[in-house]
C-alpha cells in the first residue's frame, strides 16, 4: 500500500492557484482535508475535520500543511489518533500576534480556540518551512515553533506566505520536500 499525502489547507481552505492545489494534482495518492461549511473559524472543528480525514486513510500518511493548517496539525498532535510518517509544515501562521488586514482578528482567533499555539514535540518527523519575509509569521518566531515542535527548519528565503499573493502557484521545492518525506521508512510514534 502506498503512502498517502494529506494536504491540510489554512483558514482560506481550497484556493485554485495555491501550491497545495497544484501539489495535490501532482501526487496521485493524495487527499485534501474537506473545507468546513459551518464553524469555519473553530479550531476544534478544524482539528476534528483533520482527524476525520486521517481516519479515512488506510496505510501510511505524510501531512503537507500550510499556514493555520500547520497549527491544526500541532493541535491534533496533542492527542494523536494514528501514526503519521512525517509532516511538512509550510509557513505556519503566528496567531498569537495580530495578523495583517484581511485575516481573522486576534480576538476572533482567541475566542475560537486557536490560542495558545501548542508547544510540544510532535510525535513524527516534521519539517517546518520558514520564510524570511512572511507577513503572518516572523522568521525568528518560526524558528521558535520549530524548536518547540522538535522539527527541522527549512529556510525558504524570501517567499512571503507561500501563497498566490506572494507569487506561488506551483512550488517545486515543496514537491521535492514532500517526495523526500515519502521516502522515509518508519515512524516516531503517534
Amino acid at each position: 500500500m502506498s503512502t498517502t499525502v494529506l494536504f491540510v489547507p489554512g483558514l482560506r481552505d481550497h484556493v485554485e492557484d495555491h501550491w497545495q492545489t497544484h501539489a495535490a494534482r501532482f501526487f496521485a495518492n493524495s487527499v485534501t482535508v474537506e473545507p468546513l461549511t459551518e464553524k469555519r473559524l473553530s479550531r476544534a472543528a478544524r482539528v476534528a475535520a483533520l482527524d476525520t480525514a486521517l481516519q479515512a486513510i488506510k496505510g501510511d500518511v505524510v501531512i503537507a500543511a500550510h499556514s493555520a493548517g500547520c497549527l491544526m496539525v500541532a493541535h491534533w498532535a496533542v492527542a494523536p489518533t494514528r501514526p503519521i510518517q512525517a509532516a511538512l509544515l509550510a509557513t505556519p501562521a503566528d496567531v498569537e500576534h495580530p495578523l495583517p488586514p484581511g485575516y481573522p482578528s486576534f480576538e476572533d482567533l482567541s475566542a475560537n480556540g486557536w490560542l495558545p499555539i501548542p508547544r510540544h514535540k510532535l510525535p513524527f518527523l516534521t519539517l517546518v518551512v520558514a520564510s524570511q519575509n512572511d507577513p503572518l509569521c516572523s522568521f525568528v518566531r518560526a524558528e521558535e515553533l520549530t524548536q518547540h515542535w522538535g522539527a527541522v527548519q527549512v529556510d525558504a528565503g524570501d517567499v512571503g506566505h507561500l501563497n498566490p499573493p506572494a507569487g506561488f502557484g506551483p512550488w517545486l521545492k515543496g514537491h521535492d520536500l514532500i517526495s523526500d518525506l515519502l521516502k522515509i521508512d518508519g515512524k516516531r510514534g503517534g
